[in-house]
């Protein structure tokens, strides 16, 4: 194998999983660490899809030196996370982070990572979700005023709701409407709507990977945006595309479009400063 030396943290958990199945299969990607708050429950050595080695996250900074490490992929929680993109950042070691959830303070830190690192955040790295992204841009630029809702739904295990896509997703709808319209998270009782909201649900049930819905509805008509993820394997692949295209260049923050969209605008990097 060979390519770019990759770390993953949360290796012992359900996308750590995912990422250690796909960097073995990537033959752009070098998987050289894993790194886990129960280095046990990992596999090392000659084991199937084993990195070179696998580490404490206590011990994150000294062994992203030791193994020469080029980026580092971080799917874990918000309070695990800024201390591991703290080592990344210390150690020159770009960043792709698909962990959701921060506070203020946490994004704060990011941004001083993203000062000093390549870096590369994104609530979802599934290609379908960001190709319905932008069409939802397109749907509610072109039907000003028509009522909008998004549902997500997730398995029973996940922490953050609404779910971090469904939010970046909510923020593509005020962009694309000039405003930040009212978010109205379920309801409850007599609420009629406000012209100017939008609902937002959370289900939670069984070991749905992710489902994303949006609804414009106005003038007679009903148009329904949706994208089923049929495994967290499609964010590993993602994830790893993005770990690939992030190394070697400039610090600073750059999105999942640029990376979907690098053989069509091989001359733009995407960074923002």
């Amino acid at each position: 194998m060979g390519g770019h030396r990759v770390a993953i943290t949360g290796a012992s958990g359900r996308m750590g999983g995912e990422l250690l199945a796909a960097a073995a299969d990537d033959d752009a990607a070098e998987f050289v660490l894993a790194v886990s708050r129960t280095p046990e429950a990992v596999a090392s050595g000659d084991a199937p899809n084993a990195p070179d080695a696998v580490v404490a996250d206590s011990d994150l900074e000294a062994a992203l030196a030791d193994y020469d490490v080029d980026v580092l992929v971080d799917f874990t929680v918000p309070e695990a996370s800024v201390e591991y993109l703290r080592a990344a950042a210390t150690n020159g070691v770009a960043v792709v982070v698909g962990t959701t959830g921060y506070d203020d303070a946490d994004l704060a830190t990011l941004d001083a990572v993203a000062e000093s690192v390549p870096f590369l955040r994104a609530s979802n790295f599934s290609r379908g979700v960001a190709a319905l992204r932008r069409a939802v841009r397109s749907a509610v630029g072109a039907l000003p005023g028509y009522d909008i809702e998004v549902t997500e739904t997730h398995h029973n295990g996940k922490l953050d709701a609404p779910s971090g896509t469904a939010l970046t997703i909510l923020d593509d709808i005020d962009e694309a409407r000039g405003d930040d319209a009212k978010r109205v998270h379920g309801r409850e009782g007599d609420q009629p709507r406000e012209g100017d909201e939008i609902g937002v649900h959370a289900r939670r049930a069984g070991d749905v990977t992710g489902e994303h819905e949006i609804i414009l509805a106005g003038n007679e008509e009903v148009i329904e945006l949706t994208h089923r993820a049929g495994s967290r394997g499609i964010f590993a692949a993602g994830a790893l595309d993005a770990a690939t295209w992030l190394v070697g260049r400039d610090p600073g923050r750059y999105d999942f479009d640029a990376v979907l969209d690098a053989d069509r605008d091989a001359g733009d990097t995407g960074a923002s400063q």
